[in-house]
């Protein structure tokens, strides 16, 4: 078999070991193509693919650097390798991910993540006509959705915000971090019925979550729910929240003062925050 066709046979090979979860073998049989193919850009990034599986972040990041060097031009590649660059805040991603989107712009995953990183950056405009494009594709996919409600609460369009998030969990979405994005965010839209009850469910699945504990505290106080505002406030004495912080002692006086006062140190502090604080983290 020529060296080409070797190297086929391994990618194959990985491939499956990877779909069964054994990314051990996965690593191992791609290595071993390393030596004579050290400029292969498929190589290349599926190694950085293994080794992130393995929790080895600085081997995977300069794979990925090495796969951007070649100038690869594989669509997948080039997603893979952009959004793997971005989650390092490298600059190399960017156009990795430009041309991903330019070469394959009836393939979904380009133009989610060329819009994901846009996004992320700031430039919302160009955000979201890849977004909304990647939403043409492919209506049913759930990080689609997700991602383009992020974007449109980026870009302070509440509402549209919202209807993607609840398009994104009625199709199975399971994303805590994104049910408390959507949480807050009803909150801010005025729906605090809807909104204390997704804020206050989540603090009781995601405990250690300290900021998630006084929101929903506050949340459920302003309706009215006085043991299950104290109880989230008991969680989040043994969670973590930002240090310094007087964001407990203030909820608890918050809570203890009615619901009024919830709501408002909800609405005028605690909401803002956590939403911008969250969106920073997509």
């Amino acid at each position: 078999m020529s060296d080409e066709g070797e190297l086929i046979a391994a990618l194959q090979q990985a491939s499956a070991f990877s779909d069964e979860g054994d990314w051990e073998e996965a690593f191992r049989v791609l290595r071993e193509q390393e030596p004579e193919h050290a400029d292969d850009a498929t190589l290349l990034c599926m190694l950085g693919v293994a080794a992130r599986e393995l929790g080895h972040e600085g081997h995977a990041y300069e794979y990925f650097r090495r796969c951007a060097a070649t100038e690869p031009s594989d669509p997948l590649v080039l997603v893979t390798a952009g959004s793997a660059l971005a989650a390092f805040d490298d600059a190399g991603a960017e156009p990795l991910l430009r041309l991903a989107a330019l070469t394959a712009p009836a393939l979904p995953m380009t133009r989610l993540h060329y819009g994901a990183y846009l996004a992320r950056e700031g430039l919302f405009v160009e955000a979201l006509t890849e977004l909304e494009a990647a939403r043409e594709l492919d209506a049913d996919d759930v990080e689609i959705r997700a991602q383009l409600g992020v974007a449109y609460l980026r870009a302070g369009r509440l509402d549209d915000g919202l209807a993607e998030l609840d398009e994104a969990e009625a199709r199975g979405g399971e994303d805590g971090a994104l049910r408390v994005l959507h949480g807050v965010a009803l909150w801010q839209a005025g729906r605090q019925d809807e909104a204390a009850e997704e804020l206050y469910h989540l603090s009781l699945a995601m405990a250690d979550d300290g900021e998630l504990q006084v929101a929903a505290a506050l949340a459920a106080a302003a309706q009215g729910w006085d043991a299950e505002a104290w109880n989230a406030l008991a969680r989040a004495e043994g969670a973590a929240l930002p240090a310094p912080s007087t964001l407990l002692a203030e909820a608890e006086e918050a809570v203890g003062e009615g619901p009024d006062a919830a709501a408002a140190l909800l609405s005028d502090e605690v909401a803002a925050s956590l939403l911008h604080e969250r969106l920073l983290e997509r």
